[in-house]
């Protein structure tokens, strides 16, 4: 029996698909082609590779610790168990995100096949996805390192490509060299010429094939990885490297630190086809390119009327979106930010993510809607030394017991049972009743009952920022040491 652990790099922040995907919320926690999120799709294809010789293991998520909550709640609402989430503290690419997957999985003695995919991509045929990845694990177990190469359909400018041959072996070829992204005369030769395939960054190999090559290529990286490995924290399935090691590993990719040294070296690399129609749904087009379509090649979601218009997509979260007499755009709409662009231009979105960073507006990092372990709130209006939330508590869930310098609270019950404390009395609030806050007072809100807890937040006071908050009980592991 082949013993696998699926592996989900659940990074990145999708800034090309801005203003749906921020960096509090990124795109892989988006539904964007159907009803579960590109996180949930990609662990949902991965648990159900198993077959009659492979067994698979719960998934490791390798992820931020800013979206530790997203991503356990989202496998949860998919009904999947995870093994554990590996919390990055800053970004240091994928060859250490997956170094820490390969330590994980060989935690407890053994040394399974990885199987190693990003978070945010899409697969139409799922059935070929799974024959195609269930061939590369029985070739990786013989410890072999594999990648997946992308069938192409087009002379795609957008992606690196991977030269391979036939070998013999039905299904399985061997890499020769791996290409940067091509202008569009390359793409076309390479397309003309045959045996080039996209480069999706999926990986097949066993976690000891993965840290064998990686000492050989890049010792430097594999050396600090352990380090910042051996004085982890853990919390729960929340597995933390130590922050002031993991910050000084090397930032590389797994293309570069690993793969594209491997060709006529110790580590032949070999690749298995993969024609299921992936995309990696990189910018608005790409996103316009799966969805279905009507007669004129509109692709809308949500509130959205049109007339004379062909080639659009229109994604209206919030509002009516309407058009008329237009072509080839691209119209996002969210409660607090809208993209209008022209459909060839997807990719210099991140130009407005850039003037975001610059300005550190807050449209940048969050919507008007923030998701919390605990439910979420809704900012939905403010001004002059005022802002309203709509607050949402799940069942049995509590917010921090804390307190405020700068603020004090009205709570208004719309739905559900509130506990509250306040000071040194908690009381029970029902629909329709409220109860005030005062500033610097402690406090805390829970939900005790089975349905969701809804209430209106009415704050007041010179500052009324997030950060005003100071924790001293917390379920959720945010209070400072």
């Amino acid at each position: 029996m082949i013993k696998v652990t699926p592996v989900i790099l659940c990074g990145g922040s999708g800034t090309r698909l801005w203003p749906l995907s921020r960096a509090g919320f990124p795109k892989q926690f988006l539904s964007l082609t159907g009803k579960e999120s590109l996180f949930q799709q990609a662990a949902r294809r991965l648990v159900a590779l198993a077959g009659d010789d492979i067994q698979v293991a719960m998934p490791l998520i390798v992820t931020g610790e800013e979206h530790r909550f997203l991503a356990s709640e989202q496998l949860r609402e998919a009904g999947i168990e995870m093994g554990a989430a590996l919390l990055e503290p800053i970004g240091r690419n994928t060859a250490p995100a997956l170094t820490l997957a390969a330590l994980a999985a060989q935690a407890n003695g053994e040394d399974p096949v990885l199987v190693v995919t990003p978070a945010d991509q899409t697969v139409v045929n799922t059935t070929a996805f799974t024959l195609a990845m269930q061939q590369a694990i029985r070739e990786a177990d013989s410890g072999s390192v594999v990648i997946l190469g992308i069938t192409p359909d087009r002379p795609e400018t957008g992606y690196g490509y991977i030269q391979a041959q036939d070998e013999g072996t039905e299904g399985v070829m061997t890499v020769q060299r791996f290409v940067e992204k091509p202008n569009a005369e390359t793409a076309q030769q390479y397309i003309n010429e045959g045996g080039y395939y996209w480069n999706a960054g999926m990986f097949v190999l066993k976690a000891s094939a993965w840290l064998q090559a990686l000492s050989a290529f890049r010792p430097d990286i594999a050396n600090a990885s352990e380090v910042a490995w051996r004085v982890k924290s853990q919390d729960k399935a929340f597995v933390r490297p130590g922050k002031a090691e993991f910050n000084a590993i090397p930032s590389e990719s797994i293309d570069y630190a690993v793969m594209e040294r491997c060709p006529d070296s110790n580590f032949p690399i070999k690749m298995v086809p993969l024609d299921a129609g992936w995309n990696d749904l990189g910018a608005w087009d790409a996103v316009w390119n799966v969805l279905p379509k009507d007669d004129q090649g509109n692709a809308h979601l949500g509130d959205v009327l049109s007339t004379d218009s062909r080639n659009t997509l229109v994604h209206a979260s919030s509002r009516l979106v309407s058009l008329v007499g237009v072509e080839d755009l691209i119209v996002i709409e969210t409660p607090d930010a809208v993209l209008v662009a022209d459909k060839t231009r997807s990719q210099d979105v991140k130009h407005i993510v850039t003037q975001l960073q610059k300005t550190k507006r807050e449209e940048h990092t969050l919507h008007r809607k923030v998701h919390r372990p605990w439910g979420w709130y809704d900012s939905i209006d403010e001004g002059g030394r005022f802002k309203v939330k709509r607050i949402q508590v799940k069942p049995k869930a509590s917010l921090s017991l804390q307190k405020h310098h700068h603020r004090a609270e009205h709570w208004i019950v719309v739905k559900g049972t509130a506990e509250i404390t306040n000071g040194d009395k908690t009381i029970l609030l029902t629909e329709n009743r409220s109860t005030y806050i005062p500033l610097g007072e402690v406090h805390r809100l829970s939900n005790p009952g089975t349905i969701p807890l809804e209430i209106i937040e009415v704050q007041s006071g010179s500052y009324l920022g997030e950060d005003d908050i100071v924790r001293f009980e917390d379920n959720y592991g945010r209070t400072k040491p």
